[in-house]
């Protein structure tokens, strides 16, 4: 990994207060496993999705203006299609850390995400998972290092 992508992902995992956008009420989506686990690793996590108000018993948010006191980073889990919103939020509101989910597949990457986020003072990673570093299981561990033997992350983060 690339020192530039490194440093993009110390920057998020530092960030304290953290919004999942795309938090859903069918299983195993990413952003749900993304919120458990950041919240397990003593994270201030919010639940972004403005189809319901809570989701399994989780207090979901309709979008980033209204979470009180706001946050420091998204971990954006949404379809693709709605990935700019997210990013437009970020802009608006003044959130400078954004990571889009994605993994072997799109994910909820969309074309464009990186030149916006650069136009904006947005430190975007737009690939990957926060699964792979912060306290990663197995499978995350090995996503990781697949990823970065490849290229994957540092590639499509810093362009």
């Amino acid at each position: 990994m690339n020192q530039e992508f490194k440093d993009r992902v110390a920057q998020f995992m530092a960030c304290r207060r953290i919004a999942v956008a795309g938090y859903s009420s069918q299983g195993g989506q990413p952003a749900n496993g993304i919120y458990e686990r950041l919240k397990d690793n003593g994270y201030e996590v919010f639940a972004v999705n403005p189809k319901a108000e809570a989701v399994q018993g989780v207090p979901c948010f309709p979008s980033l203006s209204v979470i009180p006191g706001g946050v420091e980073a998204v971990a954006i889990c949404t379809p693709p299609q709605a990935t700019m919103g997210v990013l437009e939020e970020c802009a608006a509101l003044g959130i400078e850390h954004a990571w889009i989910h994605r993994s072997v597949d799109q994910g909820s990457y969309v074309e464009g995400a990186e030149d916006y986020a650069d136009e904006h003072g947005i430190k975007l990673i737009p690939a990957g998972c926060p699964l792979m570093f912060v306290a990663p299981d197995f499978a995350h561990r090995c996503m990781k290092w697949f990823f970065s033997w490849r290229g994957l992350l540092e590639a499509e983060a810093v362009s």
